[in-house]
């Protein structure tokens, strides 16, 4: 079917925002526009630091979607005439019911250090005055968040949303506004990151030798487990769907002197898949060989989330019952090959 020429904004726009890893990693966040009927959404699993080089847009029908919405249902009905084998993103149906023609997604870093945050009200309302902004609470992703914006938007025509443990959503008439709306709410919500002592490297990679881990492509992962309170949040829970998704609940620990094969060797004894990373306290960070990009990204996050919570901050954690539905949903299996096939 034929693109409008606005899809061409979108796809600049959010190539733009897809290589900040402040406002996106990996697979995260989603972009759409809205051309008559058609909703032109991000796919599930594509990157949109992508758009520009890949078709990762879908075409969606708009009022159908609405319709299922309404019905309970959060599957998406592709428009008459699209050719694809790709899925509308997870959260099409948020997209979908914002009023506004271009809805950005992006699971900003300072956002989320905020909205993790149960003694943030205040702060929000100061920092965000003279915006029309919205704070909900954390809602799954799908059809659950769809109808808790629902029922946000029917009280007002929210510019901004702050979405509890994951991030924000804005609404604009153009590419360019919604980017510069973004951008603003960035600067509103900059906070400063902890400096973090150096990692042992020699250390690491003794403890990697003859094993199935590595020391990460980004070397800013390692402050998680080199800082004492990032290393203490990261620990105690898990704090956004997407650290769920990518790297399994809350953070395990490999203690000084500890075998890194023997603890993995335990772990999968009991029928567990063996961990994605580990944080070893005061040393650093290791990552299974193999994994996604996305599980690289999503270690870079942690870091930086973590590394911007102050070190009063009461935080609001994902409960087991929101990590095993993350954990057992279709949804995210899907997401998670795709990222592994880039």
């Amino acid at each position: 079917m034929q693109q409008p020429q606005i899809l061409n904004e979108l796809r600049r726009m959010s190539a733009r925002v897809g290589r900040n890893i402040l406002l996106v990693q990996g697979a995260g966040g989603n972009s759409s526009v809205k051309d008559g009927d058609v909703l032109w959404v991000k796919a599930s699993g594509t990157w949109l630091a992508d758009a520009e080089e890949k078709n990762i847009f879908v075409p969606v029908a708009l009022a159908a979607a609405r319709a299922a919405l309404a019905a309970g249902d959060e599957r998406a009905p592709l428009a008459p005439g699209a050719q694809t084998t790709l899925r509308a993103s997870i959260e099409t149906a948020l997209h979908a019911l914002m009023p506004h023609p271009v809805v950005l997604h992006v699971h900003s870093v300072n956002t989320i250090a905020w909205a993790v945050r149960t003694d943030a009200g205040e702060e929000f309302a100061a920092r965000l005055q003279g915006l029309s902004w919205c704070r909900l609470g954390y809602h799954h992703p799908g059809l659950p968040l769809a109808q808790a914006v629902h029922k946000a938007i029917a009280q007002g025509n929210f510019d901004v949303l702050i979405l509890g443990n994951h991030g924000l959503v804005v609404g604009a008439a153009t590419c360019a506004e919604a980017e510069a709306l973004v951008a603003d709410v960035e600067r509103r919500l900059a906070l400063a990151p902890r400096n973090a002592a150096i990692a042992d490297q020699d250390a690491l990679q003794r403890t990697c030798a003859g094993t199935d881990y590595r020391l990460p492509n980004d070397p800013l992962s390692h402050s998680t487990a080199t800082d004492p309170h990032s290393f203490s949040i990261a620990t105690r829970g898990s704090l956004y769907p997407d650290h769920v998704v990518f790297l399994g609940p809350a953070m395990p620990v490999l203690t000084e002197n500890a075998n890194l094969a023997a603890e993995t060797a335990r772990i999968t004894a009991g029928g567990l898949p063996p961990p994605v990373a580990y944080l070893v306290p005061g040393t650093g960070a290791v990552i299974r060989n193999g994994v996604s990009a996305g599980a690289e990204a999503m270690l870079s996050c942690l870091a930086l989330v973590t590394g911007r919570i102050p070190l009063a901050a009461d935080i609001i954690y994902l409960s087991q019952v929101s990590e095993q539905a993350l954990l057992n949903w279709d949804a995210e299996h899907y997401r998670q090959q795709l990222t592994a096939n880039r």
